[in-house]
């Protein structure tokens, strides 16, 4: 390779940067003790973000640190998936073999998508999860290796980064939580405009606190000056700098080519015209060397050396002189892995590229693909196959490009780089109609997805049809992020259909169209699966069949449970099975399991959902093991055996880390957020829920973690918290897609929050709205707990004048929806009972007798916050009826209550015990021991605690009546009590008794009050 070249043109001096430098520096010290760091620098083209990158490495290296950097790679108008992290874990594996060795141990055949070094990339399912699991088995590689050294992960030139890229970086942003990494990435500024790309990024980047934003600014006067006197190795002229500053505007890389020229005597030739000052160089070469100039500028954002000479067709010593002088001149660089060359500034390659005329750019294209077609040993293995399908689109050959396009987006696919498959593909959509009909009937569908095989073609005997890559585009938008583009593939697909007489293809077109339509909120998607499952009735049994029906009666499921789902799950597992479509088979199963629960026969239904889990792990079916993660728990938790699903769901969420399944982990998270404030355990609630909400991607996952953080709050008291969690919740839901599962837990949280608020109208009508709804078959456990929110909510409003409107009526209307509710297990029986509970406490016609049953039933289950507030309920009906047993019983009720109320931090039912037991005069804590004290004149008169509690009402002057409203007892026996305290005093009368208990000094505070109210 080559020697190096001496050239000034570069400052020896680093010029200015300190305020960037120094936040640089103070991240690579936190990095270094374990806080993980996320830096976006930004700046125009040629203001030195490049140079501030090599002096921060430089130091970073200096405080051993290990620096792996990437560059984000452009050829032609394309960028590779995955380049720049692609080269840096390359240099980090080189750096930290043990180190990486270590981390990747077990996921080779993964990481091999994003570095091929590691392996053949395994051939696993394509689906939504595909690319998260990827990103989330990245994300642990870096801190593994970054556990014990800090590591700088530098990745260049991000206005040039593909959508993978984009998303990767994304997500390391959001999820790095431990190891001592930093991560640095740089972009263009001046090439974000409206419509770039990276521009969404950005402002998604900007919201989050961990990651920090620098701009580079162009350099002032008096930098400018110290730059040019660090290229000359002289001072300036100050006339010179002015006019270079005037001229430049303070752009570094201008300052250099301005500074240059005149040192060179080439001043006088310069224009205003950017293209000119950035040419002005390259003209000044020989002819040969700008030939080698030009072919480097189409090649590539780096282009190897044997490649070069291919393509050139120049003799060996003519290509070395003529790359030294492009070398000298400062226009080219080596490259850094010593391999091939590049341009030191892209702003030269662009200026050289735009140069170019049309028919000698695509002159250029066909000879490196000619060139890299003779000899693929030119350029690596992992970009060969992307380059090649580049060269022939550039050069304009459908007849060459179109099967490259197509093994190009089957890399893509490969490697889970979703969004550039999709633009591979819509290229071949592209390139189908000019490219011969002897190459498109040689064309086969070699290893593509979701095509052939559910639509029972024969992939060795059928040639590829242009549907087949809407198909495979369609899939690839909808993996990959870009559903519009997909939903706008599938709409021109049906209508291709409408006449060609597939209904296979037709069916599998609208299966996908479902899922798009839910996924962008523009409907429940039944109306496309409906016209699926119309398209395929009466066909004999195929994969497409199967998918159809499993589709409709997961569908089903979720929104319209009951007899049709139960059949459709049961048609599609039999069809399944009969054309071996394993997955599709578990799926069903998984659902009819669900629905045989949800149709009485639990055990039987828990059983096949645990055994297809089984299977499913055991079969390596990840994404339906992940499904069964979700389901199982979630179905055992609404039969009230949350300490069951627990471990389940910690064992989930295992599972589906390690596989990337990022949505069903954030189900996952929600439903344990759920069981664990189930079972009391209410501080691992909220960071359950709040993992929820960070985790997923999907809305309605989020929305799951919003509803348990909305229930959290209401329970604490924090009614405004609740309230903002609710519309968080039900932004995430949408009103779209309204399901059971999610509208009526919402129902229950908006009536309990207008409740709590005061606004029992709002809590009513919200009642109304779930209730005309109606409840579909299998969600009493979301039923239930609505109904007894809106029972509460009246039975505690009682005392109100305002509630007396409408309270019959809503009374009513949830004993009539009560009475269509199964109770088949025990949670459900003691909702039932708590619910008519709180009906007759609406109507003032409880008693003990009332309250008892439902304490019973809570105490066999294992849900402390539900039963400290029906102890509480109890507690209350006691000390109405009177009576020293009741409130002995009452005692130790709110004591247990008080208890559980305050460990949880459940703040409103902590105050209502206590409030309740202030007026019954009843103490929540033991007396404590103490020395023996004087006789007490009470206890020398023989004054029982009940007539004590009296003579005190009495000494202050209330009524019998008065007493027994005070007291929780009736006035007669307040009237007995009176007369018992008269007796064993000796006096006539309530003034004489007031009058001695003053005397004996029995209740000397009330005695106070009474002189300062006189």
């Amino acid at each position: 390779m080559l020697v190096p070249v001496e050239t000034r043109s570069v400052s020896p001096v680093f010029v200015g940067r300190t305020g960037e430098l120094g936040t640089l520096n103070d991240a690579l010290a936190r990095a270094a003790v374990g806080e993980p760091q996320a830096l976006l620098l930004g700046g125009e083209a040629g203001v030195g973000k490049t140079r501030l990158v090599e002096e921060f490495a430089t130091a970073a290296c200096r405080a051993k640190a290990v620096v792996a950097v990437g560059g984000c790679v452009e050829i032609g108008a394309d960028g590779l998936p995955f380049a720049p992290f692609s080269t840096a874990l390359r240099a980090l594996r080189h750096s930290l073999p043990e180190e990486f060795t270590a981390a990747a141990t077990g996921q080779e055949e993964e990481l091999a998508r994003l570095l091929p070094d590691l392996g053949e990339a395994t051939s696993s399912r394509h689906d939504e999860q595909g690319m998260a699991r990827l990103f989330e088995l990245t994300a642990r590689l870096l801190e593994r290796v970054a556990a014990e050294r800090t590591v700088v992960l530098a990745l260049e030139d991000l206005h040039w980064a593909d959508a993978s890229t984009r998303h990767l970086l994304a997500y390391l942003f959001r999820t790095l939580r431990t190891g001592r990494l930093l991560v640095l990435a740089t972009y263009r500024s001046d090439d974000i405009h409206r419509r770039h790309p990276l521009r969404p990024l950005l402002a998604e980047l900007d919201r989050l606190r961990t990651v920090r934003r620098l701009e580079l600014e162009r350099f002032t006067r008096d930098e400018v000056g110290r730059q040019i006197a660090g290229i000359l190795a002289a001072e300036p002229d100050p006339a010179q700098v002015d006019d270079i500053f005037e001229r430049s505007d303070g752009n570094a890389f201008f300052v250099e080519e301005l500074a240059v020229a005149a040192c060179e005597g080439c001043c006088t030739g310069l224009t205003d015209s950017l293209r000119d000052l950035l040419l002005v160089r390259v003209e000044a070469l020989s002819e040969s060397a700008q030939r080698v100039v030009r072919i480097v500028a189409e090649g590539g954002s780096t282009v190897e050396y044997p490649l070069i000479a291919a393509v050139a067709g120049l003799t060996e010593d003519d290509l070395i002189e003529a790359l030294r002088a492009a070398v000298g001149a400062n226009i080219l660089t080596v490259a850094p892995a010593g391999d091939g060359y590049r341009f030191r500034h892209s702003l030269v390659r662009e200026a050289v590229a735009d140069d170019l005329l049309p028919g000698e750019r695509s002159r250029l294209n066909r000879r490196y693909a000619e060139a890299l077609q003779a000899d693929p040993a030119l350029v690596s293995a992992d970009a060969r196959v992307m380059r090649l399908a580049t060269y022939w689109y550039h050069a304009h050959d459908p007849a060459k490009a179109l099967p490259a396009v197509l093994d190009a987006s089957v890399v893509a696919r490969r490697r889970h780089a979703y969004t550039e498959q999709l633009r591979l593909l819509e290229r071949a959509m592209e390139l189908w109609d000019s490219a011969p009909d002897e190459v498109r009937s040689a064309l086969r569908p070699v290893d593509y997805t979701e095509v052939y095989p559910p639509c029972g073609c024969d992939p060795a005997t059928m040639p590829l049809d242009y549907l087949d890559i809407m198909a495979e585009a369609a899939v690839a938008g909808r993996l990959g992020g870009e559903r519009e583009r997909a939903l706008k593939i599938t709409k021109r697909a049906l209508r291709l259909l409408e006449d060609d007489g597939d209904p296979l293809r037709a069916a599998w077109f609208g299966v996908q169209r479902s899922r798009l339509v839910q996924a962008l909120a523009r409907g429940d998607g039944w109306r496309e699966l409906a016209t699926a499952q119309d398209l395929v009735r009466g066909l004999p049994p195929s994969e497409v069949h199967a998918e159809v029906l499993a589709n409709v009666a997961n569908w089903s499921m979720l929104r319209r449970p009951g007899a049709d789902a139960f059949a459709a799950a049961e048609r599609a597992v039999r069809y399944a099975r009969m054309v071996g479509a394993r997955a599709t088979e578990l799926n069903a199963r998984l659902t009819l399991g669900g629905l045989t629960v949800e149709a009485g026969d639990i055990e039987a239904g828990l059983a096949e959902l645990s055994l297809v889990k089984e299977h499913a792990l055991a079969e390596g079916v990840a994404h339906v093991a992940g499904r069964a993660y979700v389901n199982l728990p979630s179905v055992l938790q609404g039969l009230g055996r949350d300490r069951e699903a627990a471990p389940i769901l910690r064992e989930g969420l295992s599972f589906t880390r390690a596989h990337g399944l990022l949505a069903d982990e954030a189900w996952v998270w929600g439903n344990l957020s759920e069981a664990l404030y189930s079972l009391g355990e209410w501080k691992e609630a909220a960071e359950a829920a709040a993992h929820a909400m960070r985790v997923g991607h999907s809305a309605k996952p989020q929305g799951a973690g919003a509803m348990r953080l909305a229930h959290l709050a209401l329970a604490r008291g924090d009614i405004a918290e609740s309230a903002r969690q609710l519309a968080t919740a039900r932004t995430h839901y949408g009103t779209h897609d309204p399901m059971p599962q999610q509208a009526l837990p919402l129902a229950r949280l908006a009536v309990g929050v207008a409740a709590a608020e005061g606004r029992l109208p709002d809590a009513r009508a919200e009642l109304a709205a779930a209730l005309e709804a109606g409840f579909p078959p299998g969600t009493q456990r979301y039923g239930w707990p609505l109904l007894l929110a809106a029972a509460t909510a009246e039975a505690d409003a009682r005392a109100l004048p305002a509630a007396d409107v409408g309270r019959a009526e809503t009374l009513e209307r949830v004993a009539e929806a009560a009475r269509t509710l199964t109770t088949g297990v025990p949670l459900w029986q003691a909702y039932d009972r708590w619910t008519r509970a709180e009906l007759l406490r609406a109507e003032a016609a409880d008693s003990g007798d009332t309250w008892s049953p439902v304490v019973s039933a809570f105490e066999c289950l294992d849900r402390p916050y539900d039963l400290a507030r029906v102890r509480h309920r109890l507690a209350q009906a006691l000390l109405t009826e009177g009576g020293d047993d009741e409130r002995d019983r009452a005692v130790e009720l709110l004591r247990l209550a008080g208890a559980v109320a305050g460990h949880l931090g459940a703040r409103p039912l902590a105050e209502a015990v206590t409030r309740l037991a202030q007026r019954a005069r009843l103490p929540l804590t033991p007396a404590p021991r103490r020395t023996p004290a004087p006789a007490d004149p009470a206890e020398a008169l023989g004054l029982t605690s009940r007539e004590r509690d009296v003579l005190r009402l009495v000494s202050v002057g209330r009524t019998n009546r008065q007493i027994a409203e005070e007291l929780f007892i009736s006035p007669k026996t307040a009237s007995v009590h009176v007369s018992n305290i008269l007796a064993k005093l000796g006096v006539s009368g309530r003034g004489e008794a007031a009058a001695t208990a003053h005397r004996l000094g029995l209740f000397p505070e009330e005695a106070e009050e009474r002189m300062v109210a006189g």
